[in-house]
């Protein structure tokens, strides 16, 4: 029963430092009552005396078993790890003068990206000359956003940064 304050700050036995808590006891019925008395409630049932919520008013304790309670908690924040997606950003470049058939292979690509809910940055690279050519490569950028409008809003519209023109899409 006399375990170290553990280091996630829950505060258990005696390291509870309220004068009075509400108790929720293993049948789940619960009553407000005096700290010590919650505390010898706990020994009686041969558990532990858990806060799980510090901030409510007058703070609300658990009678359960600590290490089975800290093995739920870690495998519920596991769970909802788990469901999170993390949005990674996919990157497809062309040349102004890109033919016909890439633009049309790089648009599918394009479309697996966004079906599975990532972002896609189209990135038109001039060089030398073709800086000429920065319509041309507006054009095509707008092209695969119109092929690509069903599926994807554009995000960020093209624009130059140095000697490339830069598109965002998202999926819808």
């Amino acid at each position: 029963m006399g375990r170290p304050e553990p280091a996630d700050k829950t505060r258990i036995n005696e390291n509870i430092r309220a004068a009075q808590v509400r108790v929720i006891k293993p049948d789940n019925g619960h009553e407000v009552t005096t700290t010590d008395r919650a505390l010898k409630l706990a020994e009686s049932y041969n558990l532990d005396l858990v806060e799980v919520a510090p901030d409510a008013n007058p703070p609300v304790c658990k009678i359960i078993d600590y290490g089975k309670y800290m093995y739920e908690k870690k495998k519920k924040e596991k769970e909802a790890k788990k469901k999170q997606h993390t949005v990674t950003v996919k990157e497809l470049r062309f040349r102004p003068n890109t033919d016909d058939h890439d633009l049309e292979f790089k648009t599918r690509h394009a479309k697996e990206f966004l079906e599975s809910g990532d972002k896609v940055k189209a990135t038109v690279q001039f060089r030398g000359r073709d800086m000429l050519y920065t319509e041309k490569g507006e054009l095509l950028l707008l092209q695969l956003a119109k092929s690509l409008e069903d599926i994807a809003k554009i995000e960020a519209k093209p624009n130059m940064e140095g000697r490339r023109m830069i598109m965002m899409l998202t999926p819808k």
